[in-house]
């Protein structure tokens, strides 16, 4: 399946949560991490925000690195997503859609990583289970 991009840029605030996630996870590699980011975005039902900030003085890798083994897959559900989420149907919409899912997801798991390490990270973003007060 065609890639929605070249290259996947993350804003300059994107750069700092992915530094601030790498620091408290103990994950080196931004690209598992915004694959992580993705996700978590995507399984929201909600449309995220259109971006508003320029990638300029952020973060570029390829999609190759980003999606990895499973392009195909990564790919198939941007396109999916972005028709259902109303972004145009063309690769710019894909794009924007990739986007727009990527920093939301990024804010969500920057703002609830804290103190808890790789262990309390899965069981928050890929379990879905919060932290007990």
């Amino acid at each position: 399946m065609k890639a929605p991009v070249e290259s996947v840029r993350v804003s300059p605030q994107g750069r700092d949560q992915l530094i601030k996630l790498k620091r408290q996870t103990g994950v080196e590699n931004w690209n598992i991490l915004c694959r992580w980011a993705l996700c978590c975005s995507l399984r929201e039902k909600v449309v995220p925000p259109r971006p508003t900030s320029s990638t300029e003085g952020g973060v570029e890798m390829s999609w190759k690195i980003f999606a990895g083994e499973n392009a195909d897959q990564l790919a198939a559900i941007i396109y999916q997503r972005a028709a259902i989420d109303g972004f145009t149907d063309s690769p710019d919409g894909a794009a924007l859609c990739l986007r727009a899912h990527l920093h939301r997801g990024l804010g969500y798991m920057a703002s609830e990583v804290g103190g808890l390490g790789i262990a309390g990270f899965i069981r928050r973003w890929l379990l879905n289970q919060r932290p007990e007060q």
